[in-house]
């Protein structure tokens, strides 16, 4: 039997650098950002477009192309001519979440096909995670050669993943943390999803007390400038320059901004030591699937959680 598969990428740069490669089977790019904003666990439906497509509009401005996005998840209606579905996502949260989106939508239309991942992070002889865009044509290569079939056990558990994500309690993610599975980097997108909330004690999420500490140790010269630096050492994110902007943006109570650069104020200081809880100040209101980042807070001691209870002053 001739080999016919479907390739789902996680973007248009990867898109045009496989046909630029020479892979000529049919290719579906997927272009959301599920790791922000409200989801539900029906992705195969009007209402998450929807949900969707309003959460794009009201936070970062991006009017969707409905019909451009139909005519893609369209490929995904005549899934019998394939033997195979290919699934190229990274090791970052970004791409992870996207990435249980993928394999719920296909659980969701019943297509049964062996589904193959194809993920990056750590290549042999590079010091730093690596994207699949960043490969060279024999190191993307050899990635698609070791490709790694999905058990039904994986599939299992990006199903349950992609519940959670979408409910109310955050902290069910906790034991997928210790659980082994084909997704080698899931751990770390989870331990780094529930960072993403504010700390108890400073109000800070890790992102954002990253961002701090780059302007304490570095010479800043703009927010662009700084918006180089979160791009460049922000871990497991994967955060694309929107996101990233937008959180700077959200800090602005914390810099002093001249012609000099940009410096930490007083309170930048005292939010690094922890001196004070600033999460109701910064604002950061993000909706992460199925909860409001601000109506909880991560409390280290535990290691999870908490509701956030706000001192009325």
């Amino acid at each position: 039997m001739t080999k016919n598969c479907l390739h789902i990428t996680n973007g248009n740069n990867l898109t045009d650098y496989l046909r630029d490669l020479d892979f000529k089977e049919d290719i579906l790019t997927w272009q959301e950002m599920l790791c922000e904003g409200p989801t539900i666990p029906a992705i195969n439906s009007r209402a998450f477009l929807k949900l969707r497509v309003d959460f794009l509009k009201e936070f970062y401005e991006i009017e969707v192309n409905t019909r451009e996005i139909l005519t893609e998840l369209n490929k995904l209606d005549d899934t019998d001519k394939y033997t195979e579905i290919n699934l190229w996502f990274e090791y970052d949260l970004f791409c992870h979440i996207n990435l249980l989106g993928v394999i719920n939508l296909l659980h969701q239309k019943n297509v049964n096909k062996p589904l193959y991942l194809i993920c990056s992070g750590r290549v042999e002889g590079e010091k730093r995670l690596k994207a699949l865009n960043e490969l060279n044509p024999k190191q993307l290569k050899a990635h698609y050669k070791e490709r790694i079939l999905l058990t039904k056990e994986d599939i299992d558990i990006a199903i349950a993943l992609w519940r959670t994500y979408c409910g109310k309690d955050h902290n069910i993610l906790k034991p997928y943390i210790v659980k082994n599975s084909s997704f080698k980097y899931m751990s770390n997108c989870l331990k780094a999803h529930l960072e993403r909330f504010p700390y108890q004690k400073s109000g800070l999420s890790v992102i954002e007390a990253n961002i701090l500490t780059i302007v304490k140790d570095n010479f800043i010269k703009s927010k662009n400038h700084l918006l180089g630096y979160g791009l460049n050492y922000q871990g497991y994110y994967g955060f694309g320059d929107i996101q990233l902007a937008r959180i700077i943006d959200k800090l602005d109570l914390f810099f002093t901004e001249d012609e000099e650069g940009i410096t930490l104020n007083r309170k930048g200081h005292k939010a690094l030591l922890g001196q004070n809880n600033f999460a109701k100040e910064i604002n950061n209101n993000m909706v992460y699937g199925g909860v409001n980042r601000l109506a909880f807070q991560f409390n280290i001691k535990q290691n999870k959680l908490i509701k956030t209870i706000f001192n009325g002053n």
